[in-house]
């Protein structure tokens, strides 16, 4: 696996990242809350910077972090809005490590270098409007029409479809196989002509960031767009849950950046506020909410470092990966509460930060695999490793 860049290097690039959240993206973020989107001088600075390049091989223009590097690296920006994480999250992460684990030389030539720049945004297309959880029903069909494939059907929730170059589609190639069996992965150039992208959707919360329903029509595609090429013919299940295991340890670290940010905020208040002639930090029970948010953030920040390390050891992480996004993912939802909790009234107004990041953690626990899938995930693996 990827020994990763210069520990020495990647020191400077956390300190970056680190005065980069702090100093220009936390200020930024009411603006992106009101306006739903990201300033394009922010996604030009995360262009110059590297951002998008995070988990790209060097050879093809990325920086080339190891799995322990990229989650700490964005365990750290996501000290920040998770908004900010999404415009990047794609190209990180589950749009493009599908062509970097699964793709032929000519794929990863084609690319990379622009997915590493921001200059192609990828976009990974997987859940349908009747198939979340359960990838292995997907409906998208890809039916063979002499040297291509005619792709027909609809995605849902895809992340940055609206800025997208290309999408990896998830179709079904053999409509005779049931589940995951007859699943295809295709690289498809969002200009092909038969898809059509709809107006983002509105959600609860992390404003800004950019879903949509994307559509299929008729949409040719050559079998060479096959990731991996016509011999993984059938076989894109097995990248989509290659690419989400890694996923699912990114989604961590961001659970772990953004429940550092929540729990700072909660102590900074009990710090400042004054109850009963005192601070409410000094309150025994306000106390324990903080002990609390605190030895479950240790526990979610080891946790994700762990699992980092075993990914990039072993080349996997099964359980690791699902016990890392369910614990991590359903702990920050207990700090955000918590900490909304010791700001009392004033944690439920807008004025105060703790509303928009209560709000903005919540879908943690959803994509890329919900808690209750993670629970499948681990229990399942978990008696067939005693069984066997």
């Amino acid at each position: 696996m990827a020994s990763g860049v210069d520990s020495d290097v990647f020191e400077q690039l956390v300190a970056t990242v680190e005065r980069f959240a702090r100093e220009r993206l936390i200020p930024a973020e009411r603006q992106v809350e009101e306006e739903d989107d990201i300033p394009e001088e922010i996604v030009a600075e995360m262009k110059e910077m590297g951002l998008f390049g995070l988990s790209t091989p060097e050879e093809y223009g990325g920086i080339g972090l190891s799995v322990p590097q990229e989650a700490r690296l964005i365990e750290t920006l996501c000290y920040a809005s998770l908004t900010f994480r999404s415009l990047i999250g794609t190209n990180v992460g589950i749009g493009s490590q599908g062509i970097v684990m699964d793709g032929t030389p000519e794929q990863k030539e084609q690319w990379l270098p622009g997915v590493a720049s921001g200059d192609v945004v990828a976009s990974f297309a997987l859940t349908e409007p009747d198939n979340g959880s359960d990838a292995g029903g997907i409906r998208t069909s890809a039916k063979r029409d002499g040297g291509d494939f005619v792709i027909n059907g609809t995605k849902r929730y895809i992340t940055n479809a609206v800025r997208a170059g290309v999408f990896t589609v998830f179709a079904r190639t053999d409509a005779d196989k049931p589940g995951a069996d007859g699943v295809s992965a295709f690289i498809v150039p969002a200009d092909t002509p038969g898809i059509t992208v709809a107006k983002p959707d509105r959600k609860l919360g992390q404003k800004g960031t950019k879903t949509s329903d994307v559509i299929f029509e008729n949409v040719r595609v050559p079998e060479s767009a096959i990731i991996g090429g016509p011999k993984n013919l059938h076989k894109g299940f097995r990248t989509a849950m290659k690419v989400l295991d890694r996923g699912r340890i990114h989604v961590g670290a961001m659970a772990v950046g953004q429940s550092q940010r929540m729990l700072d905020i909660a102590t900074d208040y009990a710090l400042e506020r004054k109850q009963f002639g005192k601070p409410i930090g000094e309150h025994q029970l306000v106390q324990g909410l903080i002990a609390d948010c605190q030895a479950e953030l240790h526990a979610a920040r080891a946790l994700v470092r762990a699992s980092a390390d075993t990914f990039d050891r072993e080349g996997k992480a099964i359980i690791e990966a699902s016990c890392t996004k369910y614990f991590c993912t359903e702990a920050a939802g207990r700090i955000a509460d918590r900490a909304l909790q010791i700001h009392g009234g004033a944690g439920y107004m807008a004025e105060y930060d703790i509303e928009r990041l209560y709000r903005d953690i919540r879908l943690l626990r959803i994509y890329e695999g919900t808690s209750q899938i993670q629970q499948l995930v681990i229990a399942r693996r978990t008696l067939a490793q005693r069984a066997a």
